[in-house]
């Protein structure tokens, strides 16, 4: 089963900063927890990050969930400059609902100069459906929310000019 959860919003900074700074600067001020997502605090093996093909460990503070230490792998698989990433987060380290990976497009498109349209998707895909009606809650009540908080502090970064930890 894939579910397919989609959320969008504009920034007013440029092009450049809303397409880079979601995967290109420190990953624990994007992904920083919520309810039964741990506080993501840093990754490893990371010297390639954000070419086409390079991966990421990823590491996570100890929550209600799980224990601290390495949590899950992300690697990017496409990269359009300034318009469009895909990226992928799986070898899960903890149970995860039955999901087995988890498919991210960040797409900017410039409506005009310092109004960036981002469109912010994911595709959770399970394999078990015993599971399916528990995915398809927990995707589009508790899932749908994370994102927005992440949309929210990608757009703090921006407008705060982060900067970038990759190149």
């Amino acid at each position: 089963m894939r579910i397919k959860i989609k959320v969008s919003t504009t920034y007013k900074c440029s092009l450049e900063r809303a397409f880079k700074t979601p995967l290109l600067c420190d990953v624990s001020k994007v992904h920083t927890g919520y309810g039964l997502m741990p506080i993501i605090t840093h990754a490893t093996h990371d010297e390639n990050w954000g070419q086409i093909g390079s991966s990421k460990k990823v590491y996570a503070a100890k929550s209600l969930w799980q224990k601290s230490g390495f949590v899950s792998m992300d690697q990017i698989n496409e990269r359009v400059e300034n318009e469009y990433w895909k990226f992928q987060v799986d070898n899960f380290q903890s149970w995860m609902l039955g999901f087995y990976k988890f498919v991210g497009e960040w797409k900017t498109t410039e409506i005009e100069q310092g109004n960036i349209l981002v469109e912010y998707t994911y595709t959770l895909h399970s394999a078990n459906p015993l599971y399916y009606p528990l995915n398809w809650l927990f995707a589009n009540t508790f899932w749908k929310t994370y994102m927005k908080r992440v949309l929210e502090n990608v757009r703090h970064m921006a407008y705060n000019n982060e900067p970038y930890k990759y190149e």
